[in-house]
């Protein structure tokens, strides 16, 4: 039943591996090549704290471990966490749960089939990536331990999912928390691995365990074991936890609503009241990421001065170590800017989860207009967006500045404000696909994973300037640059209002589920 939900999934992942073994001996098929590449990326902070640190890149397969290992793994846990979370937690709070309980079944049986569903597609992720990736010339045991990893992956983080279905108090704050904590062994391992830390140090986080397997250098498998103990221990407490709460209800009790309407008596406070919960997580998490990448950007000047072939990939025509310092906090706002839009297209796409539970239609079938209530949530989406840039913005700022007198907080901040145009883009294009076409609404998270390669990966892979052209993060100026050009601004925000007005056209007139 869950079937066409998971497919995509596992496609999606094992053509990542794939993928990275084709593009690599396509885009560098000389040696001369291949070690300029290494060179080049070797020491790239930016891109240890998305792909891990690269320890191989003049093999495709050590190169395929570097861009897939860590993303394939995140993208594992986050697809075992929906799947539990979907087939125990969201059955209760719909009612499917109670009715098919009202036959012969126990009491466990509805959450070891969810765990049982995210084990067989973690399983069925590292065969198929495996199978495919081996299709396209990996070689055999670098790509198991890789592919292994992947299935470790969703198989810890399906334990995770198993715990926090019993302790939020609906699939939401369940799926919130387990998501809150894949995030942050993510953004742990991240910095990590780019602030030098001790080798001791990557244990520290479960994704770090999958970091010390070693696909295609040291392919060290016994890591795994750890990682299989973890879920099961997990899993087992979450069946223990779950002896102990009430049907329906969480072990985190929610709290009963207030007396009177207050804030959630108009439309606009009722669209900030449902984001309100994820909107302080996000904010927290976003204040977060600007010390924590603070912290790296100001070690630029020694990453470059030990590997200088570095500097044209981080800004090409900067000619000094301060010049390469902001070009390199410019990198991480639009990391942060991808995570913002990230932010955004969730707000969006409540809208029609939202509608396909019921809950729209009523609000509608009264006075209220249909324009009023989406530009209620759009609202939310492009202001809290914007907000968060901002908060990473001033603590980038804050922390860079205090850490080298030659970054200003003002052109950090000032930085961060040019970019939420670009943000609003791929916002924008969530609300075209919410309102016009909400059975594409994948059209949104592929506008975020485009312009993530393309801002990213694309100037490494010597892409044309046409296809690096796509990405909105593109056409963001250097405020410190001697001209800047704000045209590609302006060009931005035109885009960002097209998009949503096309949604709102669109919502006018499409039927309401």
């Amino acid at each position: 039943m869950d079937l066409r939900n998971i497919a995509p999934w596992v496609m999606l992942i094992s053509a990542l591996s794939a993928s990275s073994v084709l593009a690599y001996a396509w885009i560098f098929p000389d040696p001369a090549d291949r070690a300029s590449l290494a060179t080049a990326l070797g020491g790239n902070p930016a891109l240890s704290l998305i792909f891990g640190p690269a320890r191989d890149l003049t093999t495709s397969d050590g190169f395929n471990a570097w861009r897939a290992g860590q993303l394939g793994a995140f993208f594992a846990g986050l697809m075992s966490i929906l799947i539990v979370v979907r087939n125990s937690r969201a059955d209760e709070d719909s009612g499917q749960a109670e009715l098919i309980a009202s036959g012969v079944l126990a009491r466990q049986s509805r959450l070891a089939v969810a765990v049982f569903m995210a084990a067989i597609a973690s399983v069925a992720l590292g065969v198929v990536c495996f199978l495919l990736t081996i299709a396209c010339g990996g070689g055999i045991t670098a790509t198991l331990i890789l592919s292994a990893t992947f299935t470790a992956s969703g198989l810890m983080f399906a334990g995770l999912a198993a715990v926090t279905a019993q302790l939020g108090s609906d699939a939401r704050t369940a799926s919130s928390l387990a998501i809150a904590i894949l995030g942050i062994c993510y953004v742990v391992r991240g910095y990590i691995d780019t602030s030098g830390a001790s080798d001791w140090a990557t244990w520290l986080t479960p994704l770090g365990w999958l970091e010390k397997t070693g696909p295609a250098t040291d392919n060290n498998p016994w890591p795994l074991l750890l990682c299989l103990a973890l879920a099961v221990v997990l899993v087992a407490a979450a069946f223990v936890l779950q002896g102990r709460r009430d049907f329906g209800q969480g072990l985190i009790a929610s709290r009963p609503g207030p007396a009177e309407a207050g804030i959630v008596g108009t439309v606009w406070g009722l669209a900030f009241r449902l984001n309100r919960g994820s909107l302080i997580a996000w904010l927290i998490a976003f204040a977060g990421l600007g010390l924590v990448f603070g912290n790296l950007a100001t070690s630029i000047g020694d990453i470059v001065a030990d590997n200088p072939a570095m500097a044209g990939i981080i800004a090409s025509g900067a000619t000094s170590t301060d010049e390469l310092t902001f070009a390199f906090l410019v990198t991480i706002l639009q990391i942060i800017a991808i995570i913002a839009a990230v932010m955004g297209v969730q707000v969006i796409l409540r809208i029609y989860a939202e509608e396909i539970d019921y809950r729209v239609e009523p609000l509608l079938a009264g006075s209220l207009r249909r324009h009023t209530y989406l530009a209620s949530n759009v609202l939310v989406a492009l202001a809290g967006s914007a907000v968060a840039l901002l908060v990473a913005g001033v603590g980038l700022g804050l922390v860079a500045s205090a850490r080298d007198d030659a970054v200003a907080v003002g052109d950090v901040v000032r930085q961060a404000l040019v970019t939420i145009p670009a943000v609003w883009v791929l916002i924008g294009l969530a609300v075209a696909t919410v309102g016009a076409a909400p059975t594409r609404r994948l059209v949104a998270w592929l506008g975020i994973v485009a312009t993530f390669g393309l801002t990213i990966l694309g100037p490494t892979f010597n892409l044309p300037d046409w296809a690096l052209d796509i990405s909105p993060l593109r056409h963001v100026p250097n405020v410190t640059a001697a001209s800047p050009d704000w045209t590609g601004l302006a060009w931005l925000c035109g885009i960002a209002v097209l998009f949503t007005t096309i949604g709102f056209v669109g919502y006018r007139r499409r039927d309401i589920v």
